[in-house]
């Protein structure tokens, strides 16, 4: 649920920091539910690596392809879904490898993360340029082909992982590519299902809802139904950075990226209550100075240190996620409108969620980690992803059933019209 309603909310902030902010806090939710001593004292790096890893994906372009879903044929439409699938699953399997990395490391198993970043890039470079530069394997033409980059960086990802015997990050890496390429794909039918209803609703949240919470159960069946070893120790100046990165750094890129004078003049000519430059002002003002209030807020959680590291409290680590996922929402509000009477359903839903998180978590806080889950096996997972796939060749037929021309339609293949 945290990941799933951290998703839909990064819808208003997009691309690379969005998705990373996002991430973080679902990395986070399973640090709670974990209750592991010796993961919180490495919060922040492990955190961090999780944020990027799942931020990562956040450069491949999807609007075309899921237009492609809203054809009226069924090779197209099964090949936006399909290739949607192939894009979440990039996602997954880059944010879940880089989480489960970061847990299996341990003092006897450390990861190269110098060696694995450098694998990574050269791989990304290596494979974009055969498959879009050699090969011309277009996925969305004219937008951008960067999903070859993030291809070749997670098999480079998953290279290493296998080269260097992490198996438990293995897992959590198919796992999550598995959950998170199922559920954008499952989401594109239900936002063309929603769309052809004619109900009024953002539908394309819906999508981002699918997404993001077939994705963190994906990545929280895997971490919770393997036994890990007991994690190396923390390094001081990795958690400053990953403190820096999480608190600093993130939230600072989306309010640059996103809190500027042009955002807002389309949200001032709606508004009939307060004039375009006094809204664009006092919106300015809340935004940056509430987000200095907050990264200030979580250094009072630094009550405890042992050998010179800060030690986090389970009840610590579990407002410091409710604030990172509040914060998240309270900013998506001035995006939308919401702070000044012009939201929607879609940001009631967003603190709804939150209230809902809160109450579950709250009763799970004293919850041991062993969740007595079955390992889910690399055969059974493949399987599982073949299995996924025929469903959406079934789901992409059930669509062309539904509706006929929609708004938005993209044809990738105009031979099969």
């Amino acid at each position: 649920m945290t990941l799933g309603t951290a998703w839909a909310v990064r819808g208003q902030f997009g691309h690379e920091h969005g998705a990373a902010w996002a991430g973080a806090i679902g990395v986070l939710s399973v640090l709670v539910l974990a209750n592991r001593l010796e993961w919180r004292r490495r919060l922040p790096t492990i955190a961090a690596l999780g944020a990027i890893g799942w931020g990562v994906g956040g450069m491949i372009s999807y609007g075309m392809v899921v237009g492609y879903g809203r054809g009226e044929d069924w090779f197209n439409v099964s090949y936006g879904l399909c290739m949607l699938f192939l894009i979440g699953g990039l996602y997954g399997y880059l944010g879940g490898g880089l989480t489960g990395l970061s847990l299996e490391s341990t003092e006897k198993q450390k990861a190269n993360w110098a060696a694995l970043i450098t694998q990574m890039v050269a791989g990304g470079y290596l494979i974009w340029g055969i498959l879009i530069y050699q090969l011309e394997w277009l996925m969305t033409p004219p937008r951008s082909e960067l999903w070859a980059a993030c291809l070749g960086a997670a098999l480079a990802l998953g290279w290493y992982l296998y080269r260097n015997d992490f198996k438990q990050s293995r897992t959590v890496a198919l796992c999550s590519s598995l959950g998170a390429g199922f559920g954008f794909a499952f989401g594109n039918f239900l936002q063309v299902l929603g769309s052809s209803s004619g109900i009024e609703f953002n539908w394309w949240n819906v999508m981002e809802y699918s997404l993001g919470f077939f994705g963190g159960l994906g990545m929280a069946y895997a971490i919770f139904s393997q036994n890990w070893s007991e994690s190396r120790l923390p390094n001081k100046a990795a958690n400053r950075l990953g403190w820096v990165f999480l608190i600093v750094l993130l939230p600072l890129t989306n309010l640059i990226q996103q809190f500027n004078t042009e955002k807002f003049v389309g949200l001032a000519e709606r508004l009939n209550i307060i004039s375009e430059a006094s809204l664009t002002q006092l919106t300015l003002g809340l935004a940056w100075g509430g987000s200095l209030l907050i990264c200030i807020l979580p250094t009072l959680f630094f009550r405890k240190k042992v050998s010179g590291v800060a030690e986090w409290t389970l009840n610590n680590t579990w407002w410091l996620l409710m604030i990172y996922l509040g914060w998240f929402i309270f900013l998506s509000g001035f995006l939308t409108g919401a702070h000044w009477g012009y939201g929607s359903l879609r940001d009631i839903l967003y603190w709804i969620n939150t209230l809902i998180i809160l109450l579950l978590g709250r009763t799970l806080l004293s919850t041991s980690s062993n969740f007595n889950l079955p390992t889910l096996r690399f055969t059974r997972t493949i399987q599982l992803g073949i299995a996924s796939v025929l469903f959406l060749l079934v789901l992409s037929w059930v669509l062309v059933q539904t509706h006929g021309e929609l708004p938005g339609t993209r044809i990738r293949f105009s031979l099969w019209k």
